[in-house]
């Protein structure tokens, strides 16, 4: 089965690009049975600007930003089976993990979180994920 392209349009389409350019990127490619789903920052689809400052919102529109992508291949967080998390700033780990867990509503996935600084100024989380279709 060759890779095909996932695409939301209840989601940003991330790269942060030029408006008038497309992305160089997929929000997801299914190839054979797994999803990945590009990193999803804290974006309004509708404006692709940052939603907030405080971490418990942006984990919240990360999130729901990558549950877009995930029902437009016909997924749920049910079927997702590992999570990786870049926080700019470390010590919002304790506020971000009570969002994630909120949010998740006790679905259990594999997660690594590790800090960094994402590309883009105002981004304070990105988190990407691969999902079974089996």
């Amino acid at each position: 089965m060759p890779k095909q392209i996932v695409t939301s349009a209840r989601a940003p389409t991330t790269g942060f690009t030029d408006p008038s350019t497309p992305s160089p990127l997929a929000q997801a490619i299914r190839a054979g049975d797994l999803l990945f789903v590009s990193g999803q920052g804290p974006l309004d689809p509708a404006t692709r600007e940052v939603v907030s400052p405080d971490i418990r919102a942006q984990t919240r529109q990360t999130l729901a930003n990558l549950q877009s992508i995930l029902a437009a291949a016909g997924l749920t967080l049910a079927q997702v089976v590992n999570m990786r998390v870049v926080l700019r700033n470390t010590e919002d780990f304790p506020a971000f993990n009570e969002a994630f867990r909120d949010f998740m509503a006790g679905e259990k996935v594999t997660r690594t979180c590790i800090g960094g600084t994402p590309h883009r100024k105002g981004v304070n989380v990105e988190i990407d994920c691969v999902a079974t279709f089996v």
